[in-house]
């Protein structure tokens, strides 16, 4: 069977490509991915990947775009549909899954306009705009937070189940603020240092390129020997190691935390579109698996609480929450539903 994988512009999106993909290489059959000139697409799916093509077509995101730049940005959507039609009459795919984001928007209008079976899953609590529009012209809509979703477990990389485990102490934390970085993390990390290196936990801290520098300088002039990364792809190997997270609340990171059974302090992002972040971290903070903090709120004492408190229990629940087969069984679900 053939498939076309399309969305991405964040890690979130991206990620949830490379787990369907692994899926689609494991049962044997092939899948080519169409994406964006802009955002993290090349960096996920450049030179060596696995998809037997890759095409980055030139889009922008439209959302918040006024005027002139929003006319700009529905063109080049529009333009690159077309493209993406030419790619896939000759290719002439099965099926079509979109992850979501602005890359997704030329391949989705395309499979629509040829008839090939397109589907969906939607990573957040709250709908994005694309999928909202396109949901009704999908065969299936996966989503872990509907209740109607035919596969409620979310795609992750498989190698968080294989080092998952039951956090009994905290020995380590992990500060995390998006592929991006995210000063309030990175200020919120240098500020409950000191306190952390007194209890002897240590710290692995992914602070975003832009902000390496002055974070790197200032935990040495605390003398501390934070574990530091701009940016890193081994993540989870990183995981593995944590014991209790501190993170923004984006989709795929929250999952991947809950199939480690890694607890997590969420400082959701304030202007994620509709404020999906806090939607995210709020469905496992009602069942008492994670907490949440605004980030305007946000104080050291919260961290030394949940030390204190422990994180048994919150690691113990978030290994039974996650199924493991998430890819693999939306991808049997896209071939029933063709």
């Amino acid at each position: 069977m053939k498939f076309v994988l399309t969305g991405g512009g964040t890690g979130g999106h991206l990620a949830i490509a490379k787990a369907l993909l692994d899926a689609i290489t494991a049962a044997g059959d092939e899948a080519i991915f169409i994406g964006s000139t802009t955002g993290q697409d090349r960096m996920w799916f450049g030179e060596g990947s696995a998809f037997e093509q890759t095409h980055f077509l030139e889009t922008t995101g439209v959302v918040n775009r006024r005027g002139i730049a929003k006319l700009a940005a529905l063109w080049r959507v529009a333009r690159s549909a077309l493209e993406a039609r030419r790619i896939m009459k000759r290719y002439r795919p099965d099926a079509v899954i979109s992850v979501g984001g602005f890359s997704a928007a030329p391949a989705s209008f395309a499979a629509l306009s040829l008839k090939i079976p397109y589907f969906i899953h939607e990573q957040n609590a709250v709908t994005g705009r694309l999928n909202r529009l396109l949901r009704r012209y999908a065969r299936c809509f996966f989503s872990s937070y509907d209740p109607e979703s035919p596969v409620k477990s979310y795609p992750v990389n498989r190698a968080l189940f294989e080092t998952a485990r039951v956090r009994e102490r905290v020995e380590t934390v992990i500060f995390l603020g998006g592929s991006q970085g995210a000063k309030a993390i990175n200020d919120f990390a240098l500020a409950v240092a000191p306190a952390l290196a007194r209890r002897g936990i240590a710290i692995i801290h992914q602070c975003g390129e832009r902000d390496y520098e002055r974070v790197r300088e200032a935990y040495a002039a605390m003398g501390i020997g934070a574990e530091l990364y701009g940016f890193t792809k081994e993540l989870p190997s990183l995981l593995a190691r944590s014991d209790l997270a501190v993170s923004r609340a984006g989709a795929s990171t929250l999952w991947e935390l809950a199939a480690n059974g890694l607890p997590a302090l969420y400082i959701p992002y304030p202007y994620a579109a509709g404020d999906h972040q806090y939607y995210n971290a709020m469905h496992l903070a009602e069942q008492g698996l994670s907490r949440v903090v605004r980030e305007a709120e946000l104080r050291p004492e919260l961290l030394e609480q949940m030390l204190d408190d422990g994180v048994e229990a919150a690691s113990r629940g978030l290994r039974a929450l996650e199924g493991d087969d998430a890819a693999a069984a939306i991808i049997s679900a896209v071939r029933e539903a063709c």
